[in-house]
């Protein structure tokens, strides 16, 4: 899963073939429906972060398609935050 800058968490749902938004209090925003069965997580990237980009399994599926194992890429209206920066400790 991720957040974006509103504070809304998005998770990719193994098994669903859907990814969701939900708002900081817990309700659906939005609903993404993937040709895959298999979702397994998510990232907000791209120049201005405004690409979700959603990775699928073909793993412990009856009978796959092209679809499953794939990278997908789904523009969204809000931005994702950027990662925070690694601080070696000290000592």
């Amino acid at each position: 899963m991720t957040t974006d800058v509103a504070g809304n968490v998005w998770i990719a749902f193994w098994g669903s073939s859907f990814v969701r938004r939900y708002h900081p209090d817990g309700t659906l925003d939005r609903e993404i429906r993937l040709p895959a069965s298999q979702p397994t997580s998510v990232c907000l990237g791209g120049p201005d972060m405004t690409r979700l980009f959603i990775t699928t399994a073909n793993y412990g599926l009856h009978r796959s398609t092209p679809h499953d194992g794939a990278l997908f890429a789904v523009d969204v209206d809000i931005p994702g935050r950027p990662a925070n920066e690694h601080v070696p400790a000290v000592g």
